[in-house]
């Protein structure tokens, strides 16, 4: 007999939750694209909302710590993408999506294709800094590209004008928006860079006034970035207001906030060239009047030089007078240093003399005479002490000493002195020395002394 084991009944709270854990852990991050309806937003600062198609609908709720991201208020009817993550309502059981960002369909695809273009743009290097030109003061003659009618051209050329009326201005007319705008700007940049030396050009602004995602699309093109990577003059980006950045901002040298910004950036000030044209009309003046000055001074001088020329006459007179004396003076003490000089030089003469010389020689030659006589007799005593001690030392080692005692040495036949019997053979010849002479015998035997005798 079988049995069954009973079933699991869940509470709908826990169904519910585990539904909820499931959903979240399946679709943490989804993107979902639908029509706005039924947009709520109660005093908690929540916004409540469904997203619909042709076929469905979802539940959506965007709580007030994320809304505040948003930069467009939502209505009912917007196309919008929304980013988030699904999930359930656990006290009533609706299914709901948790939304954490909120974009219009429109503006959306615009970023994401301008966030991806910038990505590549900047992984190739275009926003490089090494690659931008430097922007100098004062140019003399700037292209426009932007449009003939917008209100940009009219302030840049506003500024240029009240700034420095002088500053040449070519303008490239070209659509700043719409289908056609991005080939004409590459067009007009590629043209300015041809005609750069016929014209005589040394700067570029690319510019239009302030406008929508949209409106500035034309800005953000790939060719358009390109094109201004490529151009050889110096390029300076004034598109819309301070806020606006696209993708041109990235690549041109210097971005400038608007376009009257940069007109004010490119054109000098005749203010400035006023104002150093007054200090150099100082400066001339005071060299001027410097220059006057220091001749007026050196004419008063020239005056006062000019006498009479019996006066003149009279003063080279006493000069030639007191030159007369100097060089009688001077004759003097010449006269003064070369007799001392030649006193000097006899009292050397004298010092060096030969006889003088032979003389000191003489004398150094008895000297050393004397003490070589010296050495010798105390080097030749020195000898004679010692050969008396070596005389001592020998007497008193040598055998004829001994023999003298009473001693004597006897030598075999060949001279071997004979220390002990078995030194000889009967029969042999001995030589025996005595202090006095020498004996000869013959062994007849011999007797060795034993050990114990």
């Amino acid at each position: 007999m079988s049995t069954t084991e009973p079933e699991k009944v869940l509470s709908v709270s826990s169904l519910n939750q585990m539904a909820k854990s499931l959903l979240e852990g399946h679709f943490s991050q989804i993107v979902v694209e639908g029509e706005i309806s039924n947009f709520a937003n109660p005093a908690s600062g929540h916004w409540y909302f469904t997203l619909k198609d042709q076929k469905s609908q979802l539940r959506c709720a965007m709580f007030a710590g994320r809304k505040r991201l948003v930069r467009f208020n939502p209505k009912n009817g917007d196309q919008l993408i929304v980013r988030g993550q699904l999930s359930i309502y656990p006290n009533r059981g609706d299914y709901q999506l948790i939304v954490s960002q909120m974009e219009e369909v429109g503006d959306g695809a615009l970023r994401r294709a301008f966030e991806q273009l910038k990505k590549r743009l900047q992984a190739e290097g275009l926003f490089d800094q090494r690659h931008k030109q430097e922007i100098q003061e004062g140019y003399h003659h700037v292209g426009l590209i932007t449009s003939a009618t917008g209100a940009a051209i009219r302030d840049m050329v506003s500024v240029f004008e009240r700034r420095f009326s002088a500053t040449r201005l070519t303008v490239f007319p070209v659509a700043v928006q719409g289908p056609e705008a991005p080939g004409e700007i590459s067009s007009a940049l590629a043209l300015a860079n041809a005609l750069t030396d016929t014209l005589g050009l040394q700067a570029l602004i690319v510019g239009r006034g302030g406008g929508s995602l949209e409106d500035l699309q034309a800005f953000n093109e790939e060719s358009v970035a390109r094109a201004i990577f490529a151009s050889e003059l110096p390029v300076v980006s004034a598109i819309g207001h301070e806020i606006d950045f696209t993708i041109a901002d990235l690549v041109a040298d210097l971005r400038a906030p608007t376009p009257s910004a940069a007109a004010e950036l490119l054109s000098p000030d005749q203010l400035d060239y006023l104002a150093q044209l007054q200090g150099l009309r100082q400066r001339i003046s005071n060299l001027a009047g410097q220059s006057l000055m220091r001749r007026h001074e050196r004419l008063s001088w020239m005056v006062r030089r000019l006498r009479r020329p019996d006066k003149r006459l009279q003063d080279h007179a006493q000069t030639l007078d007191r030159l007369e004396l100097q060089l009688k003076r001077v004759l003097r003490n010449r006269l003064k240093q070369a007799t001392a000089q030649l006193a000097l030089q006899r009292q050397s003469l004298v010092a060096v003399s030969p006889s003088q010389k032979l003389s000191r020689q003489r004398t150094q030659l008895t000297a050393l005479s004397q003490r070589l006589a010296q050495s010798g007799r105390r080097h030749l005593n020195q000898r004679r002490e010692q050969l008396v001690s070596l005389s001592r030392n020998l007497n008193a080692v040598s055998p004829l000493a001994v023999l003298s005692r009473g001693f004597s040495i006897s030598l075999t036949d060949s001279s071997q002195v004979v220390r002990q019997t078995a030194d000889v053979a009967p029969g042999q010849t001995l030589v025996t020395r005595l202090a006095d002479g020498t004996i000869f015998s013959s062994v007849t035997e011999t007797h060795p002394t034993s050990s114990g005798d």
